[in-house]
């Protein structure tokens, strides 16, 4: 059994795609755009841009993010009560990620020294998407 976290964008997915490519090396796997649906009647009774994501799989390290523009519901992007955690090898590492991620978004909680990691801070992006950016604790 897996979990995999899926992100709904709200017509931003591919600016969302972009940045996290720019800003944490992601890599996209695949995307489809709603134009590209090989079954064109199951959506006929939804109003979607045709050329909005509607399909993303982002893998960032050795985590996949899936990503679309569709399943909105009331046309707001809120992402609440969870939070991305990115893992990353070093302080600059974190300080760098941290940056980027905050860069026209919200800082939750400076980054910083904690008892649980060298290096740790909480940042919604510009996106609304809460991140954890940490440096494991050395065993």
């Amino acid at each position: 059994m897996a979990i995999q976290p899926y992100l709904f964008f709200n017509g931003r997915c591919e600016e969302a795609l972009a940045f996290y490519q720019d800003k944490l090396g992601a890599k996209v796997e695949m995307m489809m755009r709603f134009r590209e649906n090989p079954d064109a009647g199951a959506m006929e009774h939804m109003k979607v841009n045709p050329e909005a994501v509607m399909h993303a799989s982002l893998r960032i390290g050795d985590a996949t993010i899936m990503c679309s523009d569709g399943m909105s519901g009331d046309g707001k992007t809120n992402f609440q009560g969870f939070s991305l955690a990115l893992d990353v090898a070093t302080e600059a590492e974190a300080d760098r990620a941290f940056e980027a991620l905050a860069k026209d978004g919200q800082i939750q909680m400076p980054i910083g020294k904690t008892f649980f990691s060298p290096r740790f801070g909480c940042v919604a992006d510009k996106f609304g998407v809460s991140w954890m950016v940490m440096v494991p604790q050395p065993m």
